[in-house]
Order: C-alpha cells, then sequence, then structure tokens
C-alpha cells in the first residue's frame, strides 16, 4: 500500500526520505514564483493547509480546518474518557524561508501517526495533530496567532489590525470563509489534556557542531527588546575637536559593544542589536541622533534580567561620559518557558534508545509550546540543522537520516507517552 511520500517514486524509502518529499511539495505552494513565502491567509497558505488536510486523513485521522486556520488531525483513543496530547508546529514561513522550519514538525507527527495507523495500534490517549497556521507574526506584525487560539490565549483585539495592504485580520479570515468570533471556541480545557509535544529543526550550529543529529530542549529563551534612541548635538566633521564631540553614533557603537560584551559573559545568554541608523546622516557631520534596538535572550529569566540591569547602568555611564542622551524604552518582555521535566526525560530516554547521546539544550527562539505553557506539560525535541545551521533562509537544510531520527523517536515518545 502507497505510503505518503512515495510519490517521488521511492517505494518503502526511510521516514525522513519521506519528510523530505512531503516537504518540497509543501514548498510548491509560494506566495511569490522566486522564493518560498507562505504568509497567513494567502492563496498559498490554504493550498498548503488544504493538503495538509488530505494527508492528514490518509494517514488515518479525522482532520478539519478550524476558525483560525489551523489544520487539525485527530487520531482517536479506543477509550472514550481518553486524555489528548497535541502534537503540533507551524505551516507558515518568512519571507524567502526555508522549507523545514515549523513543517518539519508537522510532517514527522504526519508521519508516526500514518505508522501507528498502518500497524492498527492505538493509544491510550487521543492524539491531536495540529498544523499552526501562523507563528512567525509576518502579516499582520503578531506571532502565535494559532497556537494562541488552541491554547484560549488569543488576543481578540488583534481582529482589526491591517497588514501593509490595508487588510483586516478579522476581514481576512471572513473572505477565506473563516468566522473570526469562532476563535474563542477553539480553546482547549485543561482538564482534556496530556501533554504537548513539538519536534523542530534547531535553527543553530550546535547539534551540528557537536556531530548529533537531535538535542532535547530544557526551554525555551525569554526574550527583552529596547528601543533606543541616542540624541547628541550635530555638527562640522571638520571643524568640532573630538574632545568637545557629543557624537550620537559613537554613543550608540559604545552601546552595541556594551550589549555584546555582556553577553558574552554567560553561557545560554545572547545579546543582539538589530537596528542602528543614523537619520538624515552624511558623510561630513558628526551624528546628533542615532535609533537603536537592542534583545537580551536567555533560559533563565533571571540570567537576562541580571544582563539587562547591567546594560541599563552601562547606559547611564555612556550619557555622563559622552555628554548625550539615551532614551531606552522596552517594548517587549516574554518569559523563559521551562519544558517540563518528566518530557524531557522521555525524549531524552527515547533518544538513547536510538543509540545516541541525549544532549540537552536550550532553545533560543520561540516556538509554539510557549503557549502551552502552564496549561499542559510540554516538551520539544530539536532536529540537526546543515549549512552552519542557517535557518529562516533557503539555505536551511537537513538531512534525510536526521529526519528519519527524529520520526523514530517522536513515535517512540508518543508509544511510551504516559498520560
Amino acid at each position: 500500500m502507497p505510503r505518503l511520500g512515495d510519490e517521488s517514486g521511492t517505494t518503502g524509502a526511510s521516514f525522513g526520505a519521506r519528510a523530505l518529499v512531503l516537504a518540497d511539495v509543501l514548498a510548491e505552494s509560494s506566495d511569490s514564483p522566486e522564493y518560498l513565502a507562505c504568509t497567513y491567509m494567502t492563496l498559498a497558505h490554504r493550498a498548503v493547509a488544504a493538503r495538509l488536510r488530505e494527508w492528514m486523513r490518509i494517514a488515518g485521522m479525522t482532520a478539519s480546518i478550524d476558525a483560525v486556520g489551523n489544520v487539525v488531525g485527530r487520531y482517536p483513543s479506543e477509550r472514550p474518557d481518553a486524555k489528548t496530547v497535541i502534537v503540533g508546529s507551524h505551516y507558515d514561513t518568512v519571507l524567502n524561508a526555508g522549507k523545514y522550519d515549523g513543517r518539519l514538525g508537522i510532517l514527522s507527527a504526519l508521519l508516526a501517526i500514518e505508522e501507528l495507523h498502518r500497524t492498527g495500534r492505538k493509544l491510550p490517549f487521543n492524539i491531536e495533530l495540529i498544523a499552526f497556521s501562523e507563528e512567525e507574526g509576518v502579516r499582520f506584525s503578531s506571532p502565535y496567532l494559532g497556537s494562541s487560539a488552541v491554547a484560549g490565549k488569543f488576543d481578540m483585539s488583534l481582529l482589526p489590525r491591517r497588514d501593509a495592504g490595508g487588510y483586516g485580520l478579522a476581514d481576512t479570515l471572513a473572505a477565506a470563509g473563516f468566522d473570526p468570533h469562532a476563535i474563542p471556541a477553539l480553546a482547549r480545557k485543561r482538564e482534556d489534556l496530556a501533554g504537548y509535544l513539538e519536534l523542530h529543526i534547531e535553527q543553530g550550529p550546535i547539534l551540528l557542531g557537536e556531530g548529533l543529529p537531535v538535542g532535547v530542549v530544557t526551554s525555551i529563551a525569554g526574550a527583552v527588546r529596547y528601543s533606543v534612541v541616542v540624541t547628541g548635538t550635530a555638527g562640522h566633521a571638520g571643524t568640532v575637536p573630538m574632545q568637545m564631540r557629543h557624537d550620537a553614533a559613537a554613543a550608540a557603537a559604545e552601546l552595541t559593544l556594551l550589549v555584546e560584551t555582556r553577553a558574552r559573559q554567560a553561557p545560554g545568554l545572547v545579546g543582539t542589536v538589530g537596528r542602528l541608523t543614523v537619520p538624515n546622516g552624511a558623510i561630513n557631520v558628526i551624528p546628533g541622533r542615532c535609533e537603536m534596538s537592542f534583545e537580551l535572550r536567555a533560559g533563565e529569566d533571571a540570567m537576562r534580567d541580571a544582563a539587562l540591569a547591567d546594560v541599563l547602568a552601562g547606559i547611564k555611564a555612556i550619557q555622563q561620559r559622552r555628554g548625550v542622551t539615551i532614551d531606552a524604552k522596552e517594548v517587549l518582555r516574554s518569559p523563559a518557558v521551562p519544558c517540563t521535566p518528566r518530557i524531557q526525560k522521555l525524549f531524552g530516554d527515547a533518544v538513547a534508545r536510538a543509540g545516541i547521546t541525549p544532549r540537552l539544550l536550550p532553545s533560543g527562539a520561540g516556538h509554539d509550546a510557549v503557549m502551552f505553557d502552564k496549561l499542559t506539560d510540554l516538551g520539544m525535541l530539536f532536529v540537526r540543522c546543515g549549512n552552519g545551521g542557517i535557518s529562516h533562509s533557503p539555505l536551511e537544510t537537513i538531512t534525510a537520516a536526521d529526519a528519519d531520527i527524529g520520526v523514530r523517536i517522536l513515535l517512540d515518545v508518543l508509544v511510551n507517552y504516559q498520560s
């Protein structure tokens, strides 16, 4: 009997080879003919959703698309009072994306459930495979639209928000045939859930550097972001002596190095200045204003907040030393989300049974899993990236062998999961 991913003519291929075939098929639907982009509720996005729904049904699930565009497949237990384990990830992409961010998790779970169905095996809990419709925040500048709805955290005040083309979120949903007012009813109840599992590409180079195909996620980093305006005094580049300058860009450069230096002091802490501009700058003018951002992330909030305190203290010192004004405003704060120890152990044990040394590591990127914090137990497995760990890029790559290991470990965890 043909299986999902065998349409390439590789009948009997490994889980991993089939996952890569399916990822290629999904990538055929794109907002652009030049590169892969699958943004929320575009025609390409809706085509991917329809295909995933079809594949879920082929794999032995009942499947539907809910009011926020999530594709939900259900593989029921034989027990009428069974709880539900959600396995999920997202199918939307960034612009000029790779094929595996988010989607590998969906396809891995799809193949694992297909194998359960093929062998006639039922588990003591229901499985809901949820392909979340939106995680990246590309179109409406708000991430986790899909998973937040399932977790009961969807912000209904977002419905009037408009995209760059002037289309409102509520109107976009209605035009696609969905009722935005039905979104609150998508929330799952705590008492009905037995856990949340997610497989994801690492989006980083750690596993690659250590020669490991998979890793067990310990926590998802919390982030704090600041928008910063540095105001100095503009002046002629040739006539103002160096000791009399109040150079906004030089102060911003010092702040950039401060963020980098402080982030290097603690393993697991990262700091980034992602935006740095001199408005109306000219080659022969001392910058009087500089606009920038900085972000700090860590798997533990205390580590991140200690670094933030040092950076803010450093900002005061830079102001005094350089005679500039630095206005730093916090624009985002998200807490670190720990993965449940018992699910970390389940993944670790399955990794060991696969003959691989379990590697524990935090996630510096955000994932749909964060929405399920405090709602149910949660855990994640990372699969190694190639190309130096590059992600959110067409250079993003994985091997069929690594993808195969990921599917088999996920299947192992499901079979051994205690609800």
